[in-house]
């Protein structure tokens, strides 16, 4: 509202000057950009992070498959071990057990997999593995997906506001360096005759 009224105001003012106008349009353009450009990046953004997201949701969901494991024995420390985040636990605290499952194709398979949960000899815990049996990640939660989404819409629209903020400055820094050039060449002309009677200054 500031750069309209100013933009209005510098309309017939006999002090205006070019660079004066240009800054007021620029002002206005950045508003504009602000309330519409800005807006529809992030819920463009957003929208196709959102079908993205919910696409690997899908292909996940349909390729792996949760799978029982039973707990043979402690897996040792230095052991590498394949993780199965089931749960929002902090890997810290997850413990390597070597472990058998029954493949999606009825084949027996054992390794080293990690538990969220004090496990001994005999105790089962959830795991989820490919179409090979492998262990993998749990599937992402569709929920999950779209709080990325949101983030990402989030994330392109504060990008777009302080992009046009930033092409704002630099075109107000440009005027500014133009109009103090302006005035030491206005002031170059006048200097020699400045306070002079009948100098005409």
């Amino acid at each position: 509202m500031r750069a309209v009224s100013g933009l209005w105001r510098w309309r017939h003012n006999p002090l205006r000057r070019t660079t004066d106008l240009v800054e007021a349009w620029v002002a206005v353009a950045a508003a504009l950009l602000l309330v519409l450009a800005v807006p529809a990046a992030g819920w463009g953004l957003g929208g196709l992070a959102d079908e993205a997201l919910a696409e690997s949701v899908r292909e996940q969901s349909a390729e792996r498959r949760p799978a029982l494991a039973r707990v043979l024995r402690a897996a040792p420390s230095p052991e590498r071990a394949a993780t199965d985040p089931d749960s929002a636990v902090d890997h810290r605290t997850r413990r390597p057990v070597v472990a058998e499952w029954t493949a999606p194709d009825g084949t027996r398979r054992s390794g080293t997999v990690t538990t969220a949960v004090p496990a001994g000899p005999g105790d089962t815990f959830r795991i989820w593995t490919d179409g090979r049996g492998d262990p993998v990640a749990r599937p992402m939660d569709p929920d999950t997906a779209r709080a990325h989404a949101v983030l990402a819409g989030a994330g392109a629209a504060g990008a777009a506001a302080g992009l046009v903020e930033a092409a704002r400055r630099t075109v107000v820094r440009l005027l500014m360096q133009r109009r103090y050039e302006e005035l030491d060449r206005e002031w170059a002309k006048a200097g020699p005759d400045w306070g002079r009677t009948g100098a005409g200054g």
